[in-house]
């Protein structure tokens, strides 16, 4: 009775997902609880394992289970050999249906490009077939079924990594270098992560670099700047690649402060965000302190660079905090007052020792003149002060 009830409110719930508008994934949130209650009442209720799979794979065809709820693999254990057997005869005997139906079409989108429209049909008896592939431990099978796929570069990683995790090196090498060449601009940057440690460890270690560079010339960022010290490091060519990389970065930010669209149809400040995020990677205050002077810098970078600098440098420190505290005041609400007070109260840090008091107090006095509009603010200021004196 319960796995009925439970079954009844999975179909209930999700229908209802699809006349509304579930973009926090409270009602999905839902239909995974409601999963979770089915595969322990099942565990409670012990069924027979060949009617457990019957009734697993009318759930995992029905529309009801559009989103993935009910997994026949979460129910392994339940199921046994007898009931994994019935679960591959219902499969293959859906996806026979399935063909007879749908006979031309299936000939026309056997395999599946980046042209090719999604099928969710097609998507719901593939990942029955996957799973009963992986049950077997059939990895030729289950390649072969991937490969029905290869609608994006990703495609090619998950095959690849099927491969490697059974020991066929070779065999992950070449689906991961198909991926590459069938998706060459802009691919998935985990497809290339796989190639570069594969290219590392086969002493292709050239290769390995220029494929990392790809990736920071498309996009320099921190992340592609760590990727790229890491292969550098291990390949001891790291200095010459930083001076490289710095100068490439260099040439994106004057190149982004140059360039006109229709909606910046004038020349604007160069964005040193990303510098200083390297140079706060690098814990390179000077560099940090160049690039937080530079041009536009994204203002919790200023406050984590001011946080590096409280103890080595705390009058440079002071002198970002002062800068940054009224641009934060300047939002006029109460998160923002709260965010500028707790940076007032790191200059209080600073200025701890009896010879700096009174330059602390004059700055709170400064700020309440600045600001004096602001009450709820001046409330908070005042707070500091009382505990100050």
């Amino acid at each position: 009775m319960l796995m009925e009830l439970t079954e009844y409110a999975i179909g209930r719930v999700a229908k209802a997902l699809d006349n509304i508008d579930d973009s926090n994934g409270e009602v999905g949130g839902i239909l995974s609880r409601l999963g979770d209650l089915h595969l322990q009442a099942c565990r409670l209720a012990k069924p027979d394992p060949q009617a457990l799979a019957e009734r697993l794979f009318r759930m995992e065809i029905s529309p009801a289970n559009d989103y993935g709820d009910i997994n026949a693999m979460a129910y392994r254990d339940l199921l046994g050999e007898a009931g994994l057997r019935r679960y591959r005869e219902l499969a293959e005997a859906g996806l026979r249906r399935y063909r007879e139906l749908a006979e031309a079409e299936w000939a026309k989108i056997g395999f599946r490009d980046g042209d090719s429209p999604y099928d969710f049909q097609r998507y719901r008896i593939t990942r029955i077939m996957e799973f009963l592939a992986e049950a077997s431990g059939n990895v030729e099978e289950l390649v072969a079924i991937k490969a029905r796929d290869l609608s994006t570069a990703y495609r090619y990683l998950t095959i690849a990594g099927i491969w490697a995790a059974n020991g066929r090196d070779d065999k992950a090498l070449e689906w991961a270098e198909r991926g590459l060449h069938a998706f060459p601009a802009a691919t998935d940057n985990r497809l290339r992560d796989f190639l570069v440690a594969a290219y590392l460890k086969s002493q292709r270690n050239e290769e390995a670099l220029q494929l990392t560079w790809v990736q920071f010339e498309e996009r320099p960022i921190l992340d592609h700047y760590k990727k790229l010290h890491a292969v550098s490091e291990r390949l001891g060519v790291w200095p010459e690649q930083r001076e490289r990389a710095l100068a490439k970065l260099a040439d994106a930010i004057a190149g982004g402060a140059a360039a006109v669209s229709y909606w910046k149809t004038k020349p604007g400040m160069p964005d040193y965000s990303v510098r200083l995020q390297i140079a706060l990677w690098e814990n390179n205050l000077d560099d940090a302190w160049t690039a937080a002077h530079a041009g536009v810098r994204d203002r919790n970078l200023l406050i984590e660079l001011a946080g590096k600098l409280e103890k080595e440098r705390p009058d440079d420190a002071l002198a970002l905090y002062r800068q940054i505290i009224p641009t934060i005041v300047e939002q006029t609400n109460n998160a923002a007052y709260a965010e500028a007070v707790e940076l007032v109260r790191r200059i209080e840090s600073i200025l701890n020792g009896p010879e700096r008091k009174r330059e602390f107090m004059d700055y709170l006095a400064e700020l309440r003149s600045r600001f004096k509009p602001k009450r709820n603010f001046i409330k908070l200021l005042d707070e500091v002060s009382r505990r100050a004196e």
